[in-house]
């Protein structure tokens, strides 16, 4: 076999904290497809080379699982079966200019597949993540949104960078430059959450693959809410003051080392999240308006529901307003 064959037919490529993880666990179910067993490998990030020295909390365990060795990456497919449909799934493809271009250049014929989520509410799961896993320093929501510029000029990594990440219009406005629109299929994160069955088979015939195969999206893996205060406070700088201290040890060893006190810190948090309030999304509005816009014209579509001063909620506030 020659080395093309040993790369993706299709990619899902944006964004975090979008449903990518639930799209690519319920597509890897269906009967065509054999999906990468590293579910983000970030080799189009990376142009062969080791990936950047990201600097923010835990980014340097992060940083040494990026696949970024042609032949690894290649060995990733090297299993599939001669008829699959290889997927591969990076949601920061679609944030990252390079991982852009190299992607257009490299992938000519392979298919991408792009979910959208109102980018207040994307960033807000974002920053509750690495809230509730006592890597994000600051308890509160929008001014880790305000300290954005910052992180970026000291070399945090991408996912940490809540407001750009959810520039979707900018970052499709430029990928329609490179790669043909019609390889490009754009979903919204209500529909695969509130319609699973029907989202996953439009994704299907996209794809050319037989549907009804896969009906369902597996349950979102949520972590539960950690309120600010000494204990968070004193837990979280061990945990971030560990990463840091064992930035030279391998990825499996930290997680095991910081899995007892990661456990301490999320015990006893609340199964459901805070909801944010309208004025936190009024105040953050203002910096997502002319990105909305764009992305209306770059795809002919209303997000008019973006700009409401109300957030339309997390997983399990959707699915659970979707089955009542």
């Amino acid at each position: 076999m020659s080395a093309r064959e040993f790369r993706p037919d299709v990619v899902i490529i944006g964004a975090p904290k979008a449903g990518t993880s639930a799209l690519h666990a319920a597509l890897a179910q269906h009967p065509q497809i054999y999906a990468s067993p590293v579910k983000e490998p970030k080799y189009y990030m990376c142009w062969d080379a080791p990936p950047p020295a990201y600097r923010g909390p835990g980014d340097a365990h992060s940083n040494q699982e990026w696949i970024w060795r042609r032949a690894d990456y290649e060995a990733l497919f090297r299993e599939a079966p001669e008829d699959a449909v290889r997927l591969e799934s990076t949601p920061f493809y679609l944030y990252m200019p390079g991982a852009r271009r190299r992607i257009a250049e490299e992938l000519p014929e392979a298919k991408l597949v792009v979910i959208v989520r109102d980018p207040i509410d994307r960033a807000y799961s974002n920053w509750m993540h690495l809230w509730v896993d006592g890597l994000e320093p600051i308890s509160d929501f929008v001014e880790a949104w305000h300290a954005e510029d910052h992180r970026v000029a000291a070399g945090w990594a991408p996912f940490w960078h809540y407001q750009r990440l959810g520039r979707y219009g900018e970052q499709l406005a430029d990928l329609f430059e490179l790669v043909e629109r019609e390889r490009v299929f754009v979903l919204r994160y209500w529909q695969l959450v509130s319609h699973p069955d029907e989202t996953l088979n439009r994704v299907a015939r996209f794809l050319g693959i037989a549907e009804d195969q896969v009906t369902t999206i597996p349950p979102d893996n949520a972590r539960p809410f950690v309120e600010p205060g000494l204990r968070t406070s004193v837990l979280g700088r061990v945990i971030r003051a560990g990463a840091t201290a064992a930035s030279y040890a391998s990825p499996q060893v930290w997680r095991r080392a910081s899995k007892p006190l990661v456990s301490l810190l999320q015990h006893g948090g609340r199964t459901h999240r805070p909801k944010l309030a309208s004025e936190q999304r009024i105040a953050l509005l203002g910096d997502c308006l002319d990105d909305i816009a764009r992305l209306e014209q770059t795809l002919g579509e209303s997000f008019e529901d973006w700009r409401s001063a109300a957030g339309r909620g997390s997983f399990a506030e959707r699915t659970q307003t979707a089955s009542s």
